[in-house]
């Protein structure tokens, strides 16, 4: 079955004069979603991928001449996996200055735009999408919010990525997001960072994947790890870049009884999440709901603001006499406030947030009414 997804109309997203990019994780369909579109224009067209060592070679060369010679005469151009080809900024820049009648779709499953690869070169020259695992507003298109309700404990445990959704058996999924995890998701960091071993990278995954929610000390994972807090530090913004883990900072406007010293963290697929941890256990036989219910609304809603382009800074807060709040939304000069709790008789409003925010909005974000937040 096919999930039709957001970006599906890539024609209307598309400008000459201007590169496409996409990001997003390893295999939740970058390549699909642009082959789609590829294969449907009716123009001269190529399509590079990354993972070709002469192509990275050519385009990687900023040899004008070389670089306008592999496009010419076409009026589409796609390159996958462009994280891989050095130089790519200055690339795409030769391509689109000498050629402004053609199209560009750019693909990358880590932020080579942060790497400082595309940033610069391309000011003002590029739009950029970002393509997560699969939404439950995408889910609508296929199936109705009752059906959509009855999927939430096999989405808590396997997650969204498109191709263990659409796979028809539990052990089928569980051994596909195991082979992800331990493949396709240490690609980009060990090219990246030229990781001699992958284990203490495992390792820290596994350990955020246990403290989901939590507040996180680089120095305590580095001690609890052994490690240096300074190759903590560096793991943890490759996990962030290559799309991972997603990074929540604690709220303050300055109260000394705030705490902002520690981070969250929460992985971008449930279904990774208890990969790392080699839990595909159901629901009634698990003692995480809450952790797995928390990251999972955390996520949507970002793919949701993502989709939606409801523009907001996003925060975690909590005071050092324990009261706390997992999501800050601060947007249209306002602060909303939301406590997520799995079960619907759980959750109440801290007394000192409101007291110390009163134009503040706060709501509990439950299974019970998560579809108005989420959908």
């Amino acid at each position: 079955m096919h999930i039709t997804r957001v970006y599906s109309d890539l024609g209307s997203l598309l400008m000459t004069g201007r590169v496409l990019m996409i990001f997003g994780p390893r295999q939740v369909g970058k390549t699909t979603l642009v082959s789609k579109y590829f294969e449907a224009f009716e123009d001269k067209k190529i399509m590079f991928s990354g993972d070709d060592i002469v192509i990275r070679e050519r385009l990687g060369s900023q040899n004008m001449a070389d670089i306008l010679a592999m496009i010419v005469g076409y009026k589409l151009v796609v390159i996958d996996e462009a994280q891989r080809i050095p130089n790519i900024g200055i690339s795409l820049k030769i391509m689109i200055d000498n050629r402004k009648d053609i199209q560009i779709i750019v693909t990358g499953s880590s932020s080579f735009e942060l790497l400082g690869q595309i940033g610069e070169p391309l000011t003002g020259r590029k739009r950029t999408l970002m393509l997560y695992p699969l939404w439950l507003g995408e889910l609508l298109n296929h199936y109705n919010r009752f059906e959509i309700n009855a999927m939430l404990p096999s989405l808590l445990i396997y997650g969204l990525y498109p191709e263990v959704f659409t796979l028809g058996s539990n052990p089928q999924k569980a051994s596909h997001l195991t082979e992800i995890a331990n493949s396709y998701l240490l690609k980009d960091i060990i090219e990246m960072d030229k990781v001699k071993s992958a284990q203490p990278v495992i390792n820290l995954l596994r350990s955020l994947a246990f403290q989901v929610g939590r507040e996180v000390s680089v120095n305590e994972l580095a001690q609890g790890l052994s490690l240096d807090a300074k190759t903590v530090s560096r793991y943890l913004d490759l996990f962030e870049k290559t799309h991972i883990i997603i990074r929540l900072s604690g709220f303050s406007r300055n109260l000394r009884s705030e705490i902002t010293s520690k981070a969250k963290y929460y992985f971008y697929d449930n279904g990774i999440r208890n990969a790392l941890i080699a839990n595909f256990n159901p629901l009634e036989l698990r003692d995480d709901i809450g952790l797995l219910w928390e990251n999972f609304v955390m996520v949507e809603r970002i793919k949701k603001r993502s989709y939606q382009q409801i523009h907001a800074n996003q925060y975690f807060w909590r005071t050092w006499s324990q009261q706390e709040i997992d999501l800050i939304e601060e947007r249209e000069g306002k602060l909303f406030a939301y406590e997520i709790k799995w079960k619907a008789d759980k959750g109440k409003v801290p007394p000192t947030f409101p007291q110390n925010y009163p134009d503040s909005e706060f709501a509990i974000v439950n299974n019970g009414n998560y579809e108005q937040f989420l959908l």
